[in-house]
């Protein structure tokens, strides 16, 4: 490969281009003392980046936006969003920069963003710094998610800023660069909506179908075909979320891809012991963004999407509102199949097996697992012992303290099914990023100490995979006096 500059990298400014009245120019904050601490190497290779010219000094000035090509136009993006329900009309990237889209060797395209790279316009009296421990939990996490083919933003890299950063007490400050098929939102038609321009909605729209939808350009309908299609999408997303155990813990509708990404992972956790009302994160004391309740506050949130759409779908309010929400009312169906297809998965069940007959199955055990608060990861990967040994064996699946008896008839009935245990162990996880270790690792990198950061991301790239010497990253938390709590690290 020829060696690479940031002069060399061709970085598009498409959206800033097409889209200037949700964009405005901004530049990066100067880091005092860059460091890179972590490369995601598997990323900058899909985009066609040199890893070399990334860990060197001018590569860490790219990636902290202090370097880029003289074509580039980094932007602050301009969105809405409604926030626990209520509506707040101006949000925008208080504390990030879109730097420009890349193509990969494919001729993919890719948003390059920052986190953490100083206010904007947007900051709302904030300081627009990100402090370490979070963004190396987006690192880590986002992985994870990837790991399981999960739809998900992915990051490139963590710079440390050698910047103190104050929140509650002093915190070392970081920059996270990620990437995207886009970072066009929910929030994003909300706020081309409330400017009431029709025709800046349409061309935002337009870029969202060109982006990621380009057979919605050819349809009856196009702007209802988007719709369609990111309802879809996000009936998808959600449900691969619900079948690993994992909150995402602010849902707000900022924080909702047209692309059906997972995005912004802030106060997020996975389930331990499963708990069908699970909150962990520090600002959802009501519980809206529940684990149980993630299902239904994704439909509401496409119900706003919908709302934003009416002047495109058709130039009939009352037609309009029927069409859209015609195709509403088809996200339940979408969910369900994609619930019901991934727990058919998870239990080894084969095609033989009505979905009638698997989602009661699936959903009284999951009941059963609230009910004795057992550990929904482990449990899992441990039932494809149950499957291999017979009712005898259920105890394979046994974590510390659950009763096997209780599901002593659910197992036996289960059994009668014929699962695939081999089927079972290439989609039931054996690691994913635990909370108890997430944590461990942030607090060891922000006294300085990468390694079980470094560790516990090569763990988690390779998450069906059982490999000796890393029990501990399969077990759940240790009993712990207080809930387990996150914080958005803003």
């Amino acid at each position: 490969m020829t060696a690479s500059t940031a002069a060399t990298i061709a970085l598009e400014g498409r959206f800033a281009r097409e889209l200037p009245e949700l964009a405005v120019p901004w530049q990066a904050e100067p880091a005092p003392s860059p460091e890179l601490l972590a490369l995601n190497e598997p990323v900058a290779a899909g985009l066609g980046l040199d890893a070399a010219f990334l860990r060197s000094a001018e590569g860490v000035a790219f990636l902290t936006g202090a370097a880029l090509p003289d074509t580039a136009t980094p932007v602050a993006q301009a969105y809405s969003g409604h926030q626990f329900g209520g509506f707040s009309p101006r949000l925008g990237d208080g504390r990030a920069l879109l730097l420009g889209e890349l193509r990969d060797p494919a001729g993919s395209t890719h948003d390059l963003h920052l986190k953490g790279s100083g206010p904007t316009p947007f900051a709302r009296a904030g300081d627009g710094r990100a402090v370490l421990a979070p963004m190396l939990r987006e690192f880590v996490v986002s992985e994870g998610m990837h790991a399981l083919g999960i739809p998900t933003t992915r990051s490139l890299a963590v710079v440390a800023t050698g910047r103190v950063v104050q929140r509650e007490v002093e915190f070392p400050g970081a920059i996270l660069a990620r990437t995207a098929s886009s970072h066009l939102r929910v929030g994003s038609f909300q706020f081309a909506a409330a400017t009431g321009e029709v025709e800046l909605l349409r061309r935002l729209a337009d870029h969202a179908i060109d982006r990621h939808y380009a057979h919605a350009a050819s349809a009856e309908h196009p702007y209802l075909a988007l719709f369609e299609s990111v309802v879809k999408a996000q009936a998808s997303l959600v449900a691969q979320w619900m079948l690993v155990g994992f909150v995402h813990g602010v849902m707000n509708t900022d924080n909702v891809t047209i692309s059906g990404e997972t995005i912004d992972y802030g106060p997020c956790a996975f389930v331990d012991a499963f708990d069908h009302a699970a909150v962990f994160s520090s600002i959802d004391g009501g519980g809206r963004y529940a684990y149980g309740n993630q299902p239904v506050i994704t439909e509401w949130n496409l119900a706003r999407f919908a709302e934003t759409l009416l002047p495109l779908i058709d130039d009939d309010a009352d037609r309009a509102v029927e069409r859209a929400t015609e195709a509403l009312g088809e996200y339940r169906a979408h969910y369900s199949e994609a619930w019901v297809a991934g727990m058919r998965a998870k239990l080894g069940l084969g095609g033989s097996v009505s979905d009638e007959a698997v989602a009661p199955l699936a959903t009284e055990l999951l009941n059963l697992l609230h009910e004795h608060r057992v550990d929904f990861t482990a449990f899992f990967r441990g039932l494809a012992g149950v499957a291999r040994g017979g009712v005898r064996a259920r105890g394979v699946a046994r974590p510390a303290a659950f009763d096997v008896a209780a599901i002593g008839d659910w197992a036996a009935r289960w059994l009668e099914l014929v699962p695939d245990a081999d089927a079972m162990d290439r989609v039931n996880p054996v690691y994913i990023p635990r909370n108890h270790l997430v944590e461990e690792a942030l607090t060891a990198a922000t006294a300085g100490d990468m390694a079980p950061f470094d560790a516990l991301v090569g763990v988690v790239r390779r998450p069906f995979e059982e490999r000796p010497g890393l029990e501990r990253y399969a077990v759940g938390a240790p009993e712990q006096s207080e809930p387990y709590t996150t914080y958005c690290g803003t």
